[in-house]
């Protein structure tokens, strides 16, 4: 079984950008999640971002300008973890296969 962590952008103007990043998978698979922890750029407020929402696909929104790279750590209900990273991109949508 294999989950995708997805981000997209949209300019939101002045170099700035409208961002976000979720899991897509099959029902059974996102079912398997009990939540997504995003670790962002220091200089993001409240930089450590635990989402549980399964109906977005533990989405994550928020803006801002420049490169870096996410910490990514799914929560399975069984107890185990998945870490990945994902260096986000503004200028084009960013996949990265995950095999839970």
């Amino acid at each position: 079984m294999a989950l995708t962590i997805v981000q997209t952008s949209e300019e939101a103007g002045k170099g700035y950008w409208d961002w976000e990043i979720h899991l897509e998978g099959s029902d059974d698979e996102l079912d398997r999640v009990k939540y997504v922890e995003y670790v962002l750029h220091e200089t993001f407020p409240d930089p450590i971002r635990k989402i549980s929402d399964r109906s977005s696909g533990f989405q994550l929104e928020t803006s801002g300008w420049g490169t870096f790279r996410v910490y990514i750590t799914i929560k399975l209900r069984t107890g185990s973890e998945i870490e990945e990273s994902l260096n986000i991109s503004f200028d084009r949508t960013r996949e990265k296969s995950v095999v839970i």
